[in-house]
This record gives C-alpha cells, sequence and structure tokens, in this order.
C-alpha cells in the first residue's frame, strides 16, 4: 500500500514537473539534500516494511494442549482417590527369605538384617514373629509395622497352635494341682527366666544384665525397661516372679552423694548429677522426690522407681 501511495506521488511530481514549469524552483535540491531525502525514504520504507510484514500480535496460548494436560491431571487425581478409599493388597512373604535389598526396603538396620542372614547360614529358621525379633533385633515400632506382612508355613502356625493349646493344658493342670509359689527375681537364674512362656535365651539374659547394672531390681515395673520384653510376657513374668528387696540393701545418700556416685547411677546421667550437686550446693539439701524432680532433666516418669534407691 505505502509503495502504491509513494509511486502515485511520484507521478502526481513528473506531471507537475512536465506542466508546471514555474514550480520547477521547488524541486531543485543539491546533492547533499538528494542524499538526505533518499536516506530519508529509505529509513522510512525500512519501517513500513516491518511494520507490514512483522507480526506484533502476542502468540496465541495453545488451548489444546493446556486441556489435555487438564484432562491427564483430573484422571491422576481420580487414580489417586480410588487408590486412597479402596483396599490395597497386601503381599505377605516369609520372612525367612528377606534379601538385602528387600529388608533395606521394609526399613531394617544392616546390622538386623546381617544377624537373620547369619541365622539362615546355620541352617535354622524363624517360625514366629517373637522369633523374628529376637534374631534380627528390630524394634518394636518396625515389628508392627512388619507383621501384617509375614507369612509363616502353615505347619509352623499349626505347631504353635499345638504348643499354645499344651501349655495352656499344663498351666490349668498345674493350677488345679498345686499353689504357684512366687520367686524372688533378684534370686531367680536363667534356668528359672526361660521356664515361663515367651522367654528364651537371649531375653533372660537381658533381664539378669539388666539386674547387675542396677544392683537388684526394686520394682516388678522395671521389666518394662528390659528391652524386647512385651507387655503379655510381663503378665506372665509377674505370675511367677516377685521382687523381694533385701535387708542389707544400700541406698544412695543424695544430700551427701559425690557427683562421681551420683553419676554412677544407672537413672542418672553425668549431666543431671552434676545439676543435683550444684542445685544442692546452692538450695540446701533435698526432702523428698518432689524436690529432686525440680531439677531439669529429671526423668519425672521415673520418679517412683528413683526414690526407692535414695535416702534423703
Amino acid at each position: 500500500m505505502f509503495f502504491v501511495i509513494l509511486y502515485f506521488l511520484y507521478t502526481v511530481y513528473i506531471i507537475v514537473k512536465m506542466n508546471f514549469k514555474a514550480l520547477n524552483a521547488y524541486f531543485r535540491y543539491t546533492n547533499q539534500q538528494r542524499k538526505g531525502l533518499f536516506l530519508f525514504f529509505t529509513v522510512v520504507i525500512l519501517l513500513q516494511s516491518i511494520y507490514f510484514f512483522y507480526d506484533f500480535t502476542q502468540p496465541e496460548e495453545n488451548m489444546s494442549a493446556e486441556k489435555d494436560w487438564l484432562s491427564l491431571q483430573k484422571e491422576v487425581d481420580a487414580a489417586k482417590l480410588l487408590k486412597l478409599n479402596g483396599e490395597q493388597k497386601v503381599y505377605t512373604f516369609n520372612p525367612n527369605f528377606i534379601s538385602d535389598y528387600k529388608g533395606y526396603k521394609l526399613g531394617m538396620s544392616v546390622q538386623e538384617i546381617d544377624r537373620l542372614l547369619a541365622f539362615r547360614k546355620e541352617n535354622k529358621y524363624v517360625n514366629s514373629a517373637a522369633e523374628f525379633q529376637e534374631v534380627t533385633q528390630i524394634s518394636d515400632s518396625l515389628l508392627k509395622v512388619l507383621l501384617p506382612l509375614f507369612k509363616f508355613p502353615d505347619w509352623t502356625q499349626k505347631k504353635n497352635d499345638f504348643k499354645a493349646e499344651k501349655k495352656e493344658y499344663a498351666q490349668k493342670t498345674f493350677v488345679k494341682k498345686e499353689k504357684v509359689v512366687l520367686i524372688d527375681i533378684n534370686q531367680a537364674g536363667q534356668e528359672d527366666l526361660i521356664k515361663v512362656y515367651g522367654i528364651g535365651e537371649a531375653l533372660s539374659s537381658r533381664i539378669l544384665k539388666q539386674k547387675e547394672i542396677l544392683g537388684g531390681f526394686v520394682s516388678m515395673e522395671q521389666l518394662g525397661d528390659v528391652w524386647g520384653l512385651s507387655p503379655e510376657v510381663i503378665i506372665e513374668l509377674n505370675k511367677y516372679f516377685k521382687v523381694i528387696v533385701p535387708a542389707n540393701f544400700k541406698k544412695i545418700p543424695i544430700n551427701d552423694a559425690s557427683l562421681k556416685e551420683l553419676s554412677q547411677f544407672p537413672y542418672f546421667k553425668y549431666s543431671l548429677a552434676k545439676q543435683i550437686v550444684t542445685y544442692r550446693s546452692m538450695n540446701g539439701n533435698f526432702n523428698n522426690i518432689e524436690d529432686l524432680s525440680k531439677i531439669k532433666g529429671f526423668p519425672v516418669e521415673k520418679a517412683k522407681i528413683i526414690s526407692l534407691y535414695l535416702e534423703f
């Protein structure tokens, strides 16, 4: 369009120049002026060309692609909702054949996996969840997660049921025949402990070791601190054992004991023992366990047990 107009103007210019010679004076230019006009028209033509041939409009968004993504996202959301609402299929397995990779995916540590593999190399098998925990030494929380995934052979289940029935029958018969005599757990040996249903060599060793560390049990509640003892097994232990504190049991004089003596007490850490000595020197003697529990970091949940070891 611009070129048409320019051509038209140029034609008019020729006609005017030819027929109106009087106007020639207005169209006479020097060489410098001509060059300036030529440069001017060149710039104008270039700008007009850019304007006509270049598309300055914003590119339209690809709505179809966006719709496809939105529909795909809806399908994904629907699948997630269906997965959450629907029942997930659980694939069970025999824990005797856990590989390194599968054990890692289940949350077991390298040491726990190695214990199981070493046990299997001896051509031994775990036949229950309790035995699996005893061999691998996994935590109760992890065992709770893994328990629904375990599937032991049917014959082991029947064997366990038979043992349970036999044990129950033997217990009932024993109760009828004679009364159970409670044994002092501080005087019990490993042979006495493993007679209790659910106690093996490993658990009995831990109970004896804990008794040695504490210098003797003062309450049956302390069995809850033994790693691996379930509440059901502790109930069984209470059926056969009790705590008898010896007459010569030596308590810790909390107001006179040194920092070293306090830090050696199993329920006190060094930092807590240091705070106790500092508090005692600044505020005077402790009168009871309530005064002691005011110390920062004191295990308040074990205050009842700790008070049995202390002398105020």
